[in-house]
């Protein structure tokens, strides 16, 4: 067999071009690196350089080799990587999400579940989620995707729903549900990361104006001394009053549209149904209620 770190070696050479930016690339002697290239050619039994008295080149078989010894090492990373990953997934019960509000949700429920339940306090990109499952990097993903493959498959949790906090002296904050079409032309107070809920608000008021803040702090601070309407949902709840005061002069009121209504899914390797089971019957029994519930 093959040692690996020929191998590196040769990708290296392949790279860098010559002996000396090899060695200082690896940290190691340059005779070290000769006397590796040799081996392998012996171990390989073909050519792999064209020696010259002043330089050394690979031959078209060496690219070749050099190419292919690339792919081993990097199937090698992956293989450790998974290994690791099942590993630690037999120890453990990563969960994750791919929006704030589950998140939350997950955050709340921290002392209700298993000692092995770990959450992830940061947001798993959503084009991530089926590579991060299938490698067990992850156990149980909360998002809005609802996957099912021969590996993954999902379960409805609940709905995230859609409000906006309006002064109680706007016309509007005298009825009891409001439409994305009623909030046209206004300036709204917006936080940076609100995952999806971004892309559907610039969607559905075109032509309104986000002030968007990244940090909490700063979020709360405006909020507090300006009247600028701010969305919120159903999960709001679930964090201190930290978007309104007491003597805020705001009025919730939800949002009808269908876009404003956001159906939440877990997803989870098939083999990991037993071990999350638990954790999704928790989180349908905490789900915060809202007015209107989608089609499952």
């Amino acid at each position: 067999m093959i040692e690996p770190y020929l191998l590196a070696e040769l990708v290296v050479f392949a790279r860098t071009g010559t002996l000396a930016k090899t060695a200082a690339t690896l940290h190691v002697t340059q005779p070290s690196v000769t006397r590796g290239m040799q081996k392998l050619e012996t171990d390989l039994g073909v050519r792999l350089f064209d020696r010259q008295p002043n330089r050394i080149t690979l031959t078209a078989t060496g690219r070749v080799a050099a190419s292919e010894a690339a792919n081993v090492l990097t199937a090698q990373a992956h293989l450790l990587e998974h290994v690791h990953n099942a590993n630690r997934a037999q120890q453990r019960i990563r969960v994750a999400s791919t929006l704030p509000g589950p998140l939350h949700l997950l955050e709340a429920l921290t002392d209700q579940f298993p000692p092995q339940a770990q959450i992830d306090p940061d947001f798993l990109p959503t084009d991530h989620l089926q590579t991060a499952l299938t490698t067990q990097a992850v156990t149980l993903v909360l998002s809005d995707q609802a996957i099912h493959t021969d590996a993954v498959t999902s379960h409805y949790l609940g709905t995230e729903a859609l409000a906006i906090n309006l002064d109680q002296f706007m016309f509007q904050a005298n009825q009891p549900t409001i439409t994305f079409t009623e909030l046209h032309g206004l300036s709204f107070l917006v936080l940076q990361d609100i995952g999806t809920w971004r892309n559907i608000i610039q969607e559905e008021i075109p032509d309104a104006k986000f002030l968007y803040q990244q940090q909490q702090a700063a979020f709360m601070e405006i909020t507090k001394y300006s009247d600028f309407p701010y969305f919120s949902t159903n999960f709001s709840r679930l964090l201190p009053r930290q978007t309104a005061t007491t003597d805020d002069n705001r009025v919730c009121i939800p949002i009808s549209d269908d876009r404003a209504h956001m159906a939440i899914y877990g997803a989870y390797l098939k083999t990991e149904q037993q071990r999350v089971t638990p954790l999704l019957d928790r989180l349908v029994q905490s789900w915060p209620t809202t007015e209107k519930t989608p089609d499952k």
